[in-house]
C-alpha cells in the first residue's frame, strides 16, 4: 500500500493546546467529597509553577469515572476562572455514549473549557465506523476544537490510521493525545494530515517528538513539568543532546508514577508536598507506605525531592 504524501510542517508549526499539558488529579477532601478550593490551588500551581500551557480536567487522571456529571461542570468552571486567563482548559467529556459525551460537551462550553477531550468509547468495542460517527458527531455539536484519545489498552479500541486521517477532515477536530505506544502508526497520521499529536506517554515523549508530535499530555508532570517542558524546548530547537540528557534523567519518574495507576502516585506525592489531592474514591485505592518509600526513589533517581 502506497500513500502521496504531503510536505512535512514547519517543526512545531501547529501546537492547538501549546506543548506541555498535564491531566490533572481532581482534589477530594479527607470525606472524599469534591475540593473546589484545593483545585485551584493545585492548577494554579501547575500553570504557574510547573508551566503547563494547558490543563486536561475530568480525565482518567481526574477520576472521570467516579465523578458526577455536576462536580465535573463546577471543576470546569472555578478552575477556567482561575487559570483561563493563561493556560487552555480542555475538558474530558468522553463516554461510550455518544448522547452523553455530547451533553457533556455542551457542559463543558458552557463552563468556560477552551477544548475537548474525547476518548475512544470503551467497552462496547464499535466498529471504525461507529469511531467516526461517535467523533463527528460530537464535533458537530460542539463549538470547541477537539483532541480525540487514543489508548486502546484502556478503551479495548484503537483509532485506526484511516479513521483518524478522515476524522482529520473535520475543522473542529485538530488533535490527538496519543497513547497507543505505536510510533509508526503515529508517523502514517502525521503523514497523512494536519492532525496536532501530544504524547499520551510520559517516557514516549521524546520519541514522539522525533516522528512530528508537538508535546505531551502528561501525568508525572505534576512534578516534572518545568523539566519536561525544557526537554520539548530543547528537542525544538534542535539541541537533541540536551533534550536526551533530561528525558534519561526523568525517565525513572516518567515510569515510575504508573508502579500503579497514575492517580493514586500522584495524589500520594502530591500530599507529600503541601498539595491539594486528598484520597482517591474507591475501586482505586490510596498509596501504600511502600508505594511512597518507592515513589520517593523514583523521584531522586530523576533529581527531584519529595519531601518525607
Amino acid at each position: 500500500m502506497t500513500h502521496d504524501l504531503p510536505a512535512a510542517p514547519e517543526r512545531g508549526a501547529s501546537r492547538p493546546f501549546g506543548r506541555l499539558i498535564t491531566a490533572m488529579v481532581t482534589p477530594f477532601t479527607a470525606d472524599g467529597s469534591l475540593d473546589l478550593d484545593g483545585a485551584v490551588r493545585l492548577a494554579s500551581h501547575l500553570v504557574d509553577e510547573q508551566g503547563n500551557d494547558a490543563l486536561v480536567l475530568n480525565g482518567t487522571t481526574g477520576e472521570s469515572p467516579t465523578t458526577t456529571d455536576a462536580e465535573q461542570e463546577a471543576l470546569i468552571r472555578v478552575v477556567a476562572e482561575a487559570v483561563g486567563d493563561r493556560a487552555r482548559i480542555v475538558a474530558g467529556v468522553g463516554t461510550n455514549d455518544t448522547r452523553h459525551t455530547i451533553e457533556l460537551a455542551a457542559q463543558a462550553e458552557k463552563a468556560g473549557a477552551h477544548g475537548l477531550l474525547v476518548v475512544t468509547p470503551y467497552y462496547n468495542k464499535p466498529p471504525q465506523a461507529g469511531l467516526l460517527r461517535h467523533f463527528t458527531a460530537v464535533a458537530d455539536a460542539s463549538g470547541l476544537p477537539i483532541m480525540l484519545y487514543d489508548i486502546p489498552h484502556r478503551a479495548g479500541t484503537e483509532i485506526a490510521t484511516d479513521t483518524l486521517v478522515k476524522l482529520a477532515e473535520h475543522g473542529r477536530i485538530v488533535a490527538v493525545k496519543d497513547a497507543k505506544g505505536d510510533l509508526t502508526a503515529t508517523s502514517w497520521v502525521l503523514a497523512r494530515s494536519d492532525l496536532a499529536f501530544y504524547s499520551g506517554e510520559d517516557a514516549l515523549t521524546l520519541p514522539a517528538l522525533a516522528v512530528g508530535a508537538v508535546g505531551v499530555v502528561g501525568t508525572s508532570t505534576h512534578f516534572t513539568g518545568v523539566q519536561t517542558k525544557q526537554m520539548i524546548e530543547a528537542y525544538e530547537a534542535g539541541d537533541t543532546n540536551t533534550a536526551l540528557a533530561l528525558h534519561r534523567r526523568l525517565l525513572p519518574l516518567y515510569t515510575g508514577i504508573f508502579r500503579t495507576q497514575g492517580v493514586i502516585l500522584v495524589k500520594a506525592g502530591l500530599a507529600a508536598k503541601g498539595l491539594p489531592a486528598g484520597p482517591v474514591r474507591p475501586p482505586l485505592v490510596d498509596a501504600t507506605g511502600d508505594e511512597l518509600a518507592q515513589l520517593r526513589a523514583d523521584c531522586a533517581a530523576a533529581g527531584l525531592s519529595l519531601p518525607e
